[in-house]
């Protein structure tokens, strides 16, 4: 049998370690970690043109894994996301969106309040 490690990601680890205190407190960061946890071939990837269908104009969107540039995006929308591809930086951006960490998310909203999770 195999023994489950946890992410082996340096960067992931800090942030898992960031938000253990959050987790205590909201049920959304709970869940963020809840979702950091699972193995790489596990974790979340989500295509621009689901980001563009599912979200609202100024809305913040958390993907627990990572944002792929499939399709367009034509709201103005903040996507925190743990990686991102390089077109869908550029992609967000030209939308006039925030590309965020999700490290960067934690500070700047810490309750978590009006912010969805995708994938």
């Amino acid at each position: 049998m195999v023994k489950r490690t946890g992410p082996t990601n340096y960067q992931v680890q800090l942030l898992l370690t960031s938000l253990e205190d959050k987790a205590a407190q909201s049920k959304f960061w709970k869940r963020i970690i809840h979702d950091l946890k699972k193995p790489n071939r596990q974790q979340r990837v989500v295509n621009l043109y689901k980001i563009d269908k599912y979200a609202r104009t100024g809305e913040t969107i958390v993907v627990p894994g990572k944002v792929l540039s499939v399709g367009n995006l034509s709201k103005k929308v903040d996507v925190a996301a743990v990686h991102f591809s390089e077109q869908a930086k550029q992609k967000i951006e030209a939308a006039q969106g925030k590309v965020l960490s999700i490290q960067e998310l934690l500070q700047q909203n810490p309750e978590g309040k009006n912010v969805r999770i995708l994938g």
